[in-house]
């Protein structure tokens, strides 16, 4: 079920629109039916979850019809999980026979209309009454049906995510399993569930029987690396553990068994993923982003349904949660941090889209020159946390998702000069081919390098405190919401236009209040919060965020966003 942006088309005035409200369930639904003046139109029906139930509900409409020929419907399902699917497309089916426009509601919407006009009464004919009346005074916009192919991919993706957390559950009970028969194992090897330590575990489930083995034994292993050999048997020799009877031996094979038999269900559902997202009937090319496989590009599809649900990259970034958020330990009275400020990858999100994406950005930083470039940048800012780099890499995947699909076109490498940096002016030749237009040539040619280390995006000239810059210059490289998307910030600004609200980031570290305003199109900053009272442009920002000065703050800007410290010198044309 998808929401249609277009707006809907009115029933003509002429026409007596009735409101139809169904709370569905499992096996059955409750259908209210109201017209205008929020009286009945006909009795309430509770049909079966079948054939004859759905003839109930068809039988009841037409009674309706048959009074008031001219009558619209407007019908408003309260889904509870996926038992409105085959009602929603039967109803869809009624729009040839009937004046019809059906919607299907957030369910926490719904509660929440429910709550303000029947307070804490809960009950399938009050659900179904609140839903009839939002159908009558909302209007909302109708939904699109998703076509059958796309239902199917969404169930296979469900289903392997059932598998993937099963898994995930089978390891973390295997890890409990050797943390009494063999311990030291979780500290030689660092996947327990890979397949020659599945293999050794089932051979000798318990350290006892592992350090009565020998090396030639152990050898006869498939895929146990040789260096590997001696360590385990000599930690088996001294291990700890406090179990090793036959029982607890029989449990080890046990898990053993389904944890080959989740990995052997995992890669038959993503098989099946594959040729589902294969026959969809409208290739939305995410799987020609280097680094993307058919099953991340299968994922991403069945959660993401219809890239028309976002506007813009971001609120599909903040979908999955793949973002920074702000850690701290607490705030005083004033509001500030107790303890230091640290970002973590935000919690919300799809569990499995999340996982299949950090797959995938560990590929793409190697083979995605989009992605390499980022990468690259983000390490040498945090050489010691290359996780952060990883999840600016899944934030850029989605970008590139968001642009394939609304695009309609593959991925091409050659669209954009990747390696090189953005504020770096290319040759007239390289910026055509890579769709730019250069106002004017730069003095000197620079080509984009074939593969991008750390170290190749480091300025010419390295910068320190005797570095020449013009503050002037930094900031007309650097938009205010650049740094917002950077800081992880964006979501939190509201308001219209381009003046935007939200808590002051330098002083409330919990997020509560909209003391700090911020003009995006101005680039400016003010936060009226009579303890802050900071304000300025991006550099003063920047400043107060992370305690310096402005020189320093200037600095860490062009080293963060990779920008050029001052003006590049041009070469001036003789005239005569």
């Amino acid at each position: 079920m998808l929401p249609q942006h277009a707006t809907a088309s009115q029933s003509p005035s002429s026409k007596i629109r009735v409101g139809v409200g169904i709370d569905t369930s499992r096996y059955g639904h409750y259908a209210a039916f109201l017209r205008d003046d929020l009286q009945p139109a006909a009795g309430e029906l509770q049909f079966v979850e079948s054939a004859a139930g759905y003839a109930q509900l068809r039988a009841r409409l037409e009674q309706i019809a048959a009074r008031h020929p001219n009558v619209h419907f407007g019908v408003r399902l309260d889904a509870a999980g996926q038992y409105a699917d085959n009602l929603l497309h039967f109803l869809h089916g009624l729009a040839s026979s009937f004046s019809l426009t059906l919607s299907c509601g957030d369910p926490q919407r719904n509660k929440n209309y429910r709550a303000a006009l029947f307070g804490a009464k809960k009950s399938d004919p009050v659900e179904a009454r609140a839903a009839a009346r939002y159908a009558l005074s909302e209007q909302p916009a109708p939904v699109k049906v998703m076509p059958p192919e796309l239902r199917t991919l969404r169930q296979v993706a469900g289903r392997l995510q059932a598998v993937v957390r099963q898994r995930t559950r089978l390891i973390n009970q295997f890890h409990h399993l050797l943390a009494l028969t063999f311990p030291e194992l979780a500290l030689l090897v660092k996947d327990i569930a890979n397949g020659w330590v599945l293999t050794l575990c089932e051979r000798y489930p318990t350290a006892k029987l592992l350090a009565a083995a020998s090396a030639a034994d152990l050898g006869q292993i498939p895929y146990l690396p040789d260096k590997q050999i001696e360590p385990l048997l000599e930690q088996a020799r001294a291990s700890i553990g406090s179990l090793d009877d036959d029982t607890i031996a029989e449990l080890v094979r046990d898990q053993v068994r389904q944890l080959r038999d989740a990995s052997a269900r995992q890669k038959r559902l993503e098989n099946t993923l594959k040729d589902a997202y294969h026959r969809l009937p409208d290739a939305n090319h995410l799987d020609s982003i280097p680094g993307f496989g058919d099953v991340t590009a299968a994922i991403l599809t069945a959660f993401i349904l219809d890239i028309d649900r976002f506007d813009t990259p971001t609120q599909l970034v903040a979908y999955f949660g793949v973002m920074p958020i702000e850690v701290g330990s607490g705030v005083d009275r004033d509001g500030k941090a107790r303890a230091a400020k640290r970002y973590v990858m935000c919690k919300r999100g799809n569990d499995l889209v999340r996982r299949y994406l950090w797959m995938a950005a560990l590929s793409a930083v190697r083979f995605n020159p989009a992605v390499r470039a980022l990468y690259a940048r983000v390490v040498a800012k945090h050489p010691d946390h290359k996780a952060i780099a990883i999840g600016h890499a899944m934030r850029k995947l989605l970008h590139l998702a968001f642009a394939l699909w609304k695009s309609k076109k593959p991925f091409d490498q050659k669209h954009y000069p990747w390696d090189t940096p953005a504020h770096v002016e290319l040759p007239a030749a390289q910026a055509e081919t890579a769709g730019l237009t250069l106002v004017e040539p730069a003095k000197q040619e620079v080509t984009a390098v074939p593969s991008v280390s750390a170290s190749s995006l480091a300025h010419e000239t390295p910068l320190d405190e005797k570095t020449y810059l013009d503050f002037a210059h930094v900031k007309k490289q650097l938009p205010m919401t650049r740094v917002f998307e950077h800081l992880g910030l964006s979501s939190r600004l509201h308001g219209p236009g381009s003046q935007k609200r939200m808590a002051c980031p330098i002083h409330r570290a919990d997020g509560r209040g909209r003391t700090f305003s911020v003009n995006l199109d101005a680039n400016v900053f003010h936060c009226f919060d009579a303890s802050c009272q900071k304000k300025g442009d991006v550099i003063d920002l920047w400043a107060a965020l992370h305690h310096q000065d402005l020189r320093q703050a200037a600095l860490d800007l062009v080293r963060t966003f990779a920008l050029e410290p001052a003006p590049t010198p041009r070469t001036e044309k003789r005239h005569g």
